[in-house]
């Protein structure tokens, strides 16, 4: 076990509070990607903890990691999905690249107080192919992985075999064809062994629908009943996905934003205006999420009901 330690930076940086904290962290990991990082609000008094790490898809790629809160884990988690758990999403400028990634795993590791034996990886579309492709590389210390609308980069995907595996794909995806899962389920095949793999090929289901697994509960519940203390790693089949399942997904998480995000760490959250002026399509969840903040916040700040109607020029207090 690695030592259960703060960085000095983030050790007067967090609030004295049982709180779950959402940090956004830039440059904390030199040659690495800059990410998000979510703590339980039992992570004081925890031992240790599972880690999740969402690897994203192309269209949040960047180096704007606002924009790695617009689907995912995080934004489950802000909408009020319950993980217990550390929770990590970097954000990459290109095509995710497994030994990066597990830098930051090693570096979360060295400083929170992480289980190793229940690390977890998921991810759709490039993220899809990057947790596969971690998975592929790194069987013995990812614990599980899920990837949704993807594919894998590697040519040898034998160590696939070898750990749990959830991979999901709609036949009516037009960005990435069903037919990049099934090259790597014909590939797992060809390994001998498919003893640990789940595949839901779900008829008629597009690219975006499958960025409801995100919201689970399901979804992170099989992540965490396998461990790699597991004899055998046996994957569990009792958990499927269907269409049905997807079209739940979101019923009322609206609007939760149930964690405290830390501005200090973020040096773009001290230098935010006090003001935002609306823009057409806004709505009190978006600038709430834009603005690092919440929308019981915003409606306290501004005398605001939930449904207070906006309008583009509008000026709303934001902090």
């Amino acid at each position: 076990m690695r030592k259960p330690l703060f960085v000095i930076l983030l050790l007067f940086l967090l609030p004295l509070t049982t709180r779950a904290q959402l940090m956004a962290c830039r440059g904390f990991v030199e040659d690495c990607y800059d990410f998000w990082l979510y703590l339980p609000d039992n992570y004081k008094e925890a031992e240790e903890l599972p880690l999740v790490m969402f690897l994203h898809g192309k269209s949040l790629s960047g180096d704007s990691l606002e924009m790695v809160l617009r689907y995912g884990s995080i934004h489950a988690l802000m909408r009020g999905r319950a993980i217990n758990a550390i929770v990590v999403a970097p954000q990459a400028q290109q095509a995710w690249e497994p030994q990066r990634v597990m830098a930051l795993y090693d570096w979360l590791d060295d400083h929170y107080k992480v289980d190793t034996n229940r690390f977890y990886v998921l991810g759709m579309s490039m993220g899809g192919y990057g947790s596969l492709d971690v998975a592929n590389q790194y069987p013995d210390r990812v614990a599980a992985a899920m990837a949704m609308c993807g594919g894998a980069s590697d040519k040898e995907l034998c160590g696939l075999t070898t750990l749990p595996l959830w991979i999901i794909h709609g036949t009516a995806d037009n960005a990435v064809p069903v037919s990049c899962s099934d090259r790597v389920v014909d590939s797992i095949r060809s390994c001998g062994d498919t003893t640990r793999l789940l595949y839901d090929r779900l008829e008629g289901v597009n690219h975006s629908r499958l960025a409801r697994v995100f919201y689970l509960k399901q979804t992170y519940d099989w992540l965490f009943s396998h461990s790699l203390k597991q004899k055998g790693r046996p994957v569990n089949r009792s958990y499927s996905m269907s269409n049905d399942l997807l079209e739940v997904a979101l019923d009322g998480m609206d609007e939760k934003f149930t964690v405290n995000i830390v501005e200090a760490v973020y040096p773009r959250l001290r230098e935010r205006k006090k003001y935002y002026v609306v823009k057409k399509g806004d709505t009190l969840a978006s600038i709430a999420v834009e603005n690092y903040t919440t929308v019981s916040i915003l409606c306290k700040l501004n005398k605001f009901k939930k449904n207070t109607k906006l309008w583009k020029g509008r000026k709303v207090r934001v902090k």
